[in-house]
């Protein structure tokens, strides 16, 4: 029997809708926001405007790609937070007035949950999924957890960072070096080019299986600073050599709690999720990391990776198998909760 699950994704610069039908995608549509380049980063207002534009073509488009009609579907899931407010109503407003018009339930969803969810999406290309329970190191721009699942929807953080995002620091690091907005994909790119071990920067000791990533922002600051006091033209003469190094302390700080924390629960099942889950360090320093510990490892698809529709479509599918729907009077929330 089919089970067609619209999904809605507008938590922060992308506005997407997908199709599944069950845990197989039919359509996945994402409209990035070009209006926030000039800025160096997302300017809320003008996200939610963009949204507000782009919303009603993107879930056409993705019911088209699909191949269905409207009518067949069995219910719309939507992304109730974490995020930019003013870009979550528009995607919770749009979900409540599809579910009446439709007739059909709405589903709400947790954006990170929905990052985790998306390694049980399948297609032609994925269909390898993690078996429970697993731990997922969930990074991105405004988040960087330690994810125990037990469940599609028993989830504990065991880990968390208690300032700033691993994603932040890859974005703040290139916007020092004057680097495009988003820093974090063009870090990659460089740093590809360089050499992980020119340049040191200073590395917190944070215990337990938390993180911090402010010290090392600012360790990156105040090099830079000095040694352009030297040499005006030291960023330009040593771009690859310091992406390189940003990417791999980056990537050694995140590695070395998840390492820990796999030792300390006896798991060796591992995956990645979020938008940092791209990063190509990371890929080969999971990779190393499963040879040398015996783990079982799962790494999304780049378009399963960055914010998308489909993740939280196959989140909704499994609400939705279980009868958990939402109702019209939800309103979505900027912070997660914090499941512990």
């Amino acid at each position: 029997m089919n089970t067609y699950i619209l999904g809605i994704e507008s938590s922060c610069d992308e506005t997407s809708a997908a199709v599944l039908n069950g845990t197989r995608l039919c359509s996945n549509i994402i409209a990035s926001q070009k209006v926030h380049e000039k800025y160096g980063g997302v300017v809320p207002e003008l996200a939610s405007r963009a949204h507000q534009q782009n919303i009603i073509p993107v879930i056409d488009t993705a019911i088209k790609e699909a191949n269905i009609n409207k009518n067949e579907l069995q219910a719309v899931a939507f992304t109730r937070g974490p995020g930019l407010l003013g870009s979550l109503l528009v995607g919770t407003s749009f979900a409540k007035a599809f579910s009446m018009a439709m007739d059909i339930p709405m589903v709400e969803v947790d954006h990170m949950d929905a990052h985790i969810l998306a390694h049980f999406i399948t297609d032609e290309q994925h269909k390898k999924v993690p078996e429970f329970p697993f731990l997922c190191l969930t990074v991105s721009g405004g988040h960087t957890q330690i994810v125990l699942v037990k469940d599609y929807f028993d989830m504990n953080i065991i880990g968390q960072t208690i300032d700033d995002a691993a994603g932040e620091t890859f974005d703040k690091a290139a916007k020092i070096m004057g680097l495009p907005y988003p820093g974090g994909p063009v870090i990659d790119k460089l740093a590809q080019q360089g050499d992980p071990f020119a340049f040191q920067f200073a590395e917190p000791r944070i215990p337990d299986l938390n993180y911090s990533f402010s010290g090392l922002k600012t360790s990156i600051l105040y090099f830079l600073r000095d040694e352009l006091k030297k040499d005006e033209q030291f960023i330009e003469k040593h771009k690859a050599n310091l992406c390189a190094s940003i990417q791999h302390t980056i990537v050694d700080l995140l590695m070395k709690k998840l390492i820990l924390a796999s030792k300390q629960t006896g798991i060796r099942q591992v995956a990645i999720a979020g938008g940092v889950s791209a990063n190509s360090g990371l890929h080969q320093a999971m990779q190393q990391a499963a040879a040398e510990n015996k783990w079982e490892i799962y790494i999304p698809k780049l378009s399963y990776s960055t914010d998308n529709a489909a993740m939280i479509a196959v989140a909704g599918y499994f609400k939705y198998k279980q009868n958990l729907f939402a109702d019209h009077n939800t309103t979505p929330y900027a912070r997660q909760s914090i499941k512990k």
